[in-house]
């Protein structure tokens, strides 16, 4: 019966080991590469010229919870220029772009202007931590079944609805705002 001899086999493992470790390695290093390309920077998306559709029909009647429970609704904001923002914690573009959301509330809130961002569908505790975490000072409800989106009708994420003070939706944005679009297309509806 004839043996392997154990002596032979082993330049033959660890040259397999080695290959695959190499491989490893590249996976990795190309993985490092492209990975960056399909998540931006907030750098990268404030770099890039995001330009609204201009449309004119009434704002849905959105009636939801805030992250501490309460009853809200868009309705209150009668009066009030605003910017409804539909997100998600677990969408990379929708992270990236709320420091830059509460950057503009920061500077035009005295301006009879809010942010309203409404969460799709994670849990009110994740929702509230991810408030914390960002240092949010923006109204963010909850949307637990995704509604806003369909009331809406567009299921991207994310998407930004600006209303005006007579409750028409005016502008629409798919995809992560800029600070300069923003100042460019709300700050001229907004008061002294």
């Amino acid at each position: 019966m004839p043996t392997s001899d154990p002596n032979k086999s082993k330049p033959l493992r660890i040259l397999a080991m080695a290959m695959i470790g190499g491989g490893l390695l590249i996976f990795g290093l190309t993985a490092l590469i492209l990975i960056p390309s399909f998540f931006p920077s907030s750098t990268q998306i404030e770099s890039r010229s995001i330009a609204p559709a201009k449309v004119d029909y009434p704002a849905p009647d959105i009636q939801l919870r805030d992250i501490s429970g309460k009853p809200v609704s868009l309705s209150e904001y009668h009066g009030q220029v605003v910017l409804v923002n539909n997100w998600a914690t677990w969408c990379p573009p929708c992270r990236q772009e709320m420091p830059i959301l509460d950057a503009y509330f920061r500077d035009h809130q005295h301006q009879e202007f809010t942010i309203v961002a409404i969460d799709a569908g994670d849990p009110p505790e994740m929702v509230a931590e991810f408030v914390k975490r960002y240092g949010l000072t923006f109204p963010v409800w909850i949307d637990p079944d995704s509604s806003t989106l369909n009331s809406f009708r567009n299921n991207y994420l994310p998407s930004s609805y600006l209303v005006d003070e007579n409750g028409q939706v005016v502008m629409v944005w798919n995809g992560a705002v800029t600070y300069a679009s923003l100042e460019e297309n709300i700050t001229p509806l907004l008061k002294d």
